[in-house]
């Protein structure tokens, strides 16, 4: 039995336990308290994004702990560490918020490096903010070992006088402050009530959109996505990780077995049926390029032109994730689509089966008896929702969200900004019109550097009454939280020289959704000479963490990768 192991399930920790030259390595692991036998044992590696300052992420040691013991519960040997995470709830509309998307880096590093140098066999990791899951998975990938993904879950809806509230309600409550639509008590109570304990972010934002396409992409068990964090359902799925792992550690199972083109077509699929957040444009793009698989802004427009958005969720609709956990969660959905004809179903996936046989049993979602899924055939809207827009201010691409309430069309005058304090002084003061094109640049991947969420304007934009008033593009990006009218991951970007480094206030800019271009309405002699004129400005920093960034990140349209 002890040779069986040795030769199936210890593939990479024997390296430490079994040979006798690494005497101090063994001492060591003896010295954290395992035993002679334990020594014959795979060991799994158990990666939490655990934290006290975030709700996202306030619960997921406790949810480690539990898997920690599933793992020896299954004759294995977990050993828990940690990794990073960046608030993006906190850090919004602020310098800090240059860190999130450079956390996603940081993170498939760090567990990259963690599973290399200690040699474990297999990963369990719980990442609970939204660029916590990509980075997982990157890692994944990478090191290529048996893995799977536990969601921290989404959080319990909040509730003031009588409205429910999520993070996005007291984003909002600024822009409603600022306009004089809410008292300062109202607002500050919003803001109380607004997040009441553990989960990530309610609504289609980022990180339940992540966690749908990775569960759709085979790399979490069924429901992970959709069980709430503080439910007997998520219990559950932490008890049956030991079994899991176990069981990909016996049939070598790896993330590259599992993560197929097919399988991140699966994925792009349930991000635009959900109508999920553009930062998974961003993510699903790094992840592939982690597993050897290239995708484009091209195969993105494919899979919109070809989904309907068949989910009615905040921000641009009316549901949070919870609901959908009330009616059969994500592989009811999943079941309905594959139905339909709109899903692989032959994809592996963690369980060891394939997508179809995890859903095999699962009764589809009844589109007759709830409101959060709409049937394909009277969907939310008849394409999906993100748009990928080129023309001479985007010649490399920039990424639309169109939910269909906003219109298909926009033109207007440019009010122009570097950067997102600057546009906040501006709506302050009164600068922003009906009708305007706001322009915020210079808040690119490298510009910025770390390519911050413009969830702050957006939300200010909706709070002061002008979200059906006025449009807004960037090089810059968008929380799941954003809607509206809004046009982000210009590239190139205006730190790059790109097109959008040249718009002057009142130059008339058209935005149009179905054609899928966004045009600078200037002179191309007059480009040419603003162009002429053009000067680079300085890296905001000049050394840490963002500067390494700084030098070494690719373009939004490459998934803002570090690696290559």
């Amino acid at each position: 039995m002890k040779l069986l192991m040795t030769e199936r399930l210890n593939r990479y920790s024997r390296i430490l336990t079994q040979d006798e030259t690494q005497p101090a390595a063994r001492a060591m692991l003896y010295g954290i308290g395992l035993k002679e036998e334990d020594m014959q044992k795979p060991q799994v590696g158990i990666a939490s994004m655990g934290y006290e300052g975030n709700t996202c992420n306030m619960h997921l040691n406790e949810l480690a702990q539990r898997v920690k013991q599933s793992v020896w519960d299954h004759d294995m040997v977990g050993l828990v560490f940690n990794t990073i995470g960046i608030s993006d709830g906190i850090s919004n509309g602020t310098e800090g918020m240059r860190y999130s998307l450079v956390s996603r880096e940081i993170i498939a590093d760090s567990i990259e490096a963690v599973m290399g140098g200690f040699y474990y066999d297999a990963l369990i990791a719980l990442p609970g903010c939204d660029k916590n899951m990509p980075g997982c998975v990157m890692a994944m990938a990478r090191i290529n070992r048996p893995s799977l993904m536990i969601y921290g879950g989404t959080i319990a809806a909040g509730y003031y006088k009588g409205e429910e509230l999520n993070i996005i309600s007291a984003f909002e409550a600024l822009g409603k402050k600022l306009a004089g639509k809410i008292s300062s008590e109202d607002f500050h109570e919003i803001i109380k009530n607004s997040c009441p304990g553990p989960g990530a972010c309610g609504g289609m934002y980022t990180a339940n959109t992540m966690a749908a396409a990775i569960e759709a992409l085979g790399m979490s068990l069924p429901y992970s996505s959709s069980s709430p964090a503080l439910s007997e359902e998520k219990n559950r799925e932490c008890i049956e990780a030991g079994r899991a792992i176990y069981r990909l550690l016996e049939k070598n199972i790896r993330p590259r077995d599992i993560m197929t083109r097919k399988a991140f077509e699966n994925a792009i699929r349930i991000v635009m049926a959900l109508g999920g957040s553009t930062n998974a444009v961003l993510h699903i793009t790094a992840m592939a390029h982690s597993a050897g698989i290239s995708l484009s802004l091209n195969d993105y427009q494919h899979f919109s032109n070809t989904t309907p958005v068949i989910a009615d969720f905040k921000p641009s609709g009316k549901y949070l994730m919870k609901e959908l956990h009330q009616h059969g969660g994500m592989p009811a959905v999943m079941r309905y689509l594959l139905e339909k004809g709109l899903l692989h179903g032959d994809c592996l996936t963690v369980t060891g089966k394939t997508l179809a046989e995890n859903v095999a049993s699962v009764k589809p979602i009844d589109v007759e008896r709830q409101n959060v899924i709409y049937p394909i055939e009277q969907p939310v809207k008849p394409t999906g929702h993100i748009q990928v827009l080129y023309g001479n201010l985007a010649p490399g691409g920039a990424i639309a969200k169109i939910s269909g309430k906003e219109g298909e069309r926009f033109e207007g005058p440019a009010r122009v900004f570097d950067g997102e304090k600057n546009f906040i002084q501006g709506i302050t003061e009164g600068r922003i019109k009906k009708g305007d094109v706001i322009v915020i640049r210079y808040a690119g991947p490298k510009g910025a550097p770390g390519m911050p969420e413009m969830l702050k304007p957006t939300s200010a934009i909706t709070g002061a009454g002008l979200e059906k008033d006025v449009a807004l593009i960037t090089d810059g990006r968008f929380s799941g939280g954003s809607h509206g009218f809004v046009v982000g991951h210009i590239v190139p970007e205006a730190f790059e020289g790109g097109p959008i480094a040249l718009v002057q206030d009142d130059d008339l800019i058209e935005i149009d959704a179905v054609t899928r271009t966004l045009t600078l309405k200037v002179k191309e002699e007059v480009l040419e000479q603003r162009k002429k004129q053009w000067k680079q400005p300085p890296l905001p920093v000049r050394s840490g963490v963002l500067y390494k960034y700084a030098l070494t990140v690719k373009s939004a349209a490459e998934g803002c990768i570090t690696d290559s």
